[in-house]
């Protein structure tokens, strides 16, 4: 598994709750690829509560939305935007949980639409959540223009969770 360079951590106003290492509200995601899926870990903090210890599930939706946008990212090397997501709850998140482990892949594309399939692991390895997103990629010159997107890359050291 390879980590991602994030291809804006260093760009001016870049402040996405997701993935920017600089906004102190976010999420602070980071990616690695591992083979055709991409994967993440992350730590579940008190403060992303939607019942006593319990992950709120708009957090969830948020951390499968964003794996599934840095699938288009890596994999497609271009940018895009949700057009579509569904979400199964299936078992409920402490805020306890050690980390969890989001792992998400390209399912299809047709033209200038992708279908990715992302799941949420707790600690224990429990599937606990699921969703399907439909991207609109942009074409590479407008990811360029619009997005500051010009490539996605990986580091070179091989890493392990």
């Amino acid at each position: 598994m390879k980590k991602i360079i994030n291809p804006w951590k260093e760009t001016d106003g870049y402040n996405c709750f997701g993935c920017s290492p600089h906004n102190v509200a976010g999420l602070h995601m980071e990616f690695y690829e591992d083979g055709d899926e991409i994967v993440s870990r992350w730590t579940p903090r008190p403060e992303y509560q939607g019942w006593l210890n319990t992950l709120h599930g708009g957090i969830q939706s948020v951390l499968l939305d964003e794996i599934c946008g840095w699938v288009v990212f890596r994999k497609l090397q271009t940018g895009g935007v949700t057009s579509k997501m569904e979400t199964r709850f299936r078992k409920s998140i402490s805020t306890n949980d050690a980390w969890l482990t989001l792992r998400a892949r390209l399912r299809e594309q047709k033209r200038n639409l992708a279908v990715i399939e992302a799941r949420l692991y707790n600690s224990r390895d429990e599937l606990c959540t699921e969703a399907v997103c439909t991207y609109f990629t942009f074409p590479k010159e407008k990811a360029a223009e619009e997005m500051h997107f010009h490539r996605c890359e990986v580091e070179d050291a091989e890493i392990d969770f």
